[in-house]
């Protein structure tokens, strides 16, 4: 499976499609879930990623958990289980100014409000059975890092001097999360930490804690894969159970296309909305194989080889894996106005070998690509 260049005819891919989970389960960490909004569920769920990697470089704030893909390689040992972990600010502004620094070849690395992070695991493991179950989990061993209680994203390592029970990932939720309602429940958590054996907490006053999470976070959706060649390139049923409408879809395209002042833009986005027009309601376009190369859709703004950095792992090259389209945005419920996040694909580059080693959550490349940019503004 390849993506095709905008000059070459369509080749199929893999579509990536968001629908509300029929079953929670399957969207536990057991069952190699590949998902979207909500919590992260970390394959490695003991060394996650921690410092300022979990951090916009531009303002500071914790990221947002975007998405995950669960990507197996089976032809490597290492990687029998895979998963890419996309995470972003919430602030156009910080993403605005994302554009310049992924220019930068170096010396100096860049400063990105979208991160991208792997992570593979061997069949044999220290947190899965080997042995799958009926459904396609495995049996997890152990429980994994202690999470922050207001994003149940990244770990918490901050701990409430009150209760000592919640954790945080960082000072700002820590507030969020007191004026929320922990100013309230703070004391009776505490209460209830030091009568239980040991200072456990028990899984009812874990799930206290992070019912804030939810109402911070975009709404969580289960990540649906299909073979582009399972879809005809006709129009699409108006009466088909799609959670974004075709003529929101449309709307939206033709408010673009009149944003772009060059002929090769519209050209190219043209290209792009009839590769899109036989699954309009795709999120995601995924291929590792050999060539593939992401469906761009503005002319400007697009990488060249050299703008790819080799991976900051291995020093290896970096190929093209997926791409994040903007119809995801209008699942999670993001207005479309001047100041809402917003983005015409975001490009994922991964380490081609997908090297091994430490740390276990490997920082990758991703390129965003806004409806209006020009290399020349870096």
């Amino acid at each position: 499976m390849r993506l095709a260049e905008l000059e070459v005819d369509t080749v199929p891919v893999w579509l990536g499609f968001v629908e509300k989970p029929k079953n929670s389960r399957l969207l536990l960490r057991e069952a190699f879930p590949s998902k979207a909004g909500g919590v992260p569920a970390w394959l490695d769920p003991v060394n996650l990623p921690t410092g300022k990697s979990c951090l916009c470089d531009m303002c500071g704030e914790p990221l947002q958990f975007l998405l995950q893909v669960y990507a197996p390689i089976s032809e490597k040992e290492s990687a029998f289980h895979r998963t890419l972990y996309v995470f972003m600010c919430l602030s156009m502004t910080c993403l605005l100014r994302d554009q310049h620094e992924q220019w930068k070849r170096g010396p100096q690395v860049p400063s990105r409000s979208v991160k991208v992070f792997r992570c593979q695991l061997p069949l044999t493991n220290a947190f899965y059975s080997s042995k799958a179950q009926k459904d396609g989990s495995a049996r997890p061993f152990g429980s994994g890092a202690p999470l922050c209680a207001w994003c149940g994203t990244w770990k918490g390592n901050k701990l409430c001097s009150n209760c000592k029970t919640a954790r945080y990932c960082s000072e700002k939720h820590q507030v969020l999360h007191w004026r929320a309602n922990h100013k309230v429940k703070c004391q009776q958590l505490s209460v209830s930490s030091k009568s239980s054996d040991g200072g456990c907490i028990d899984d009812a006053s874990s799930n206290e804690i992070l019912t804030a999470a939810s109402k911070a976070l975009w709404p969580e959706f289960e990540i649906i894969n299909e073979h582009e060649d399972n879809f005809s390139f006709s129009e699409t049923d108006e009466n088909s159970d799609s959670l974004v409408s075709r003529q929101q879809m449309d709307e939206t395209a033709d408010s673009l296309m009149d944003s772009f002042e060059g002929d090769d833009d519209r050209q190219s986005w043209a290209t792009f909305q009839q590769h899109l027009a036989n699954a309009p309601e795709q999120v995601l376009r995924y291929s590792r194989d050999e060539g593939a190369t992401p469906l761009w859709p503005t002319s400007s703004g697009r990488p060249s080889k050299a703008d790819i950095p080799k991976c900051s792992s291995c020093g290896g090259t970096m190929k093209f894996e997926l791409q994040i389209l903007p119809q995801l945005l209008y699942y999670f419920g993001v207005n479309n106005d001047a100041n809402s996040l917003d983005w015409a694909t975001t490009v994922v580059y991964t380490c081609a070998d997908s090297c091994e080693g430490n740390p276990s959550y490997k920082e990758e490349f991703v390129w965003v690509q806004l409806t209006s940019q020009s290399s020349t503004d870096a």
